[in-house]
């Protein structure tokens, strides 16, 4: 039977995880830019222009949170 026993230097581990928690704040920050931008677009069109593309404007806030982090 084999063991394999695996050793990390603790500023190895620490440096790992905060890159993953900026990653992850970074990615966090792309989906709340994705999903104001297309509140912030979507708000500015007409009725008129929303039920073009079959929209009312009360599915904006859905439709804003969809795009930017699925569903």
């Amino acid at each position: 039977m084999a063991y394999v026993t695996s050793q990390r230097a603790f500023g190895a581990t620490a440096m790992a995880w905060f890159g993953d928690v900026v990653a992850a704040w970074a990615n966090a920050r792309e989906r709340r830019s994705v999903y104001s931008r297309t509140l912030r677009e979507l708000s500015a069109l007409t009725n008129r222009e929303l039920a073009d593309i079959n929209l009312s404007r009360s599915q904006i806030i859905d439709v804003s949170h969809e795009a930017a982090y699925g569903k």
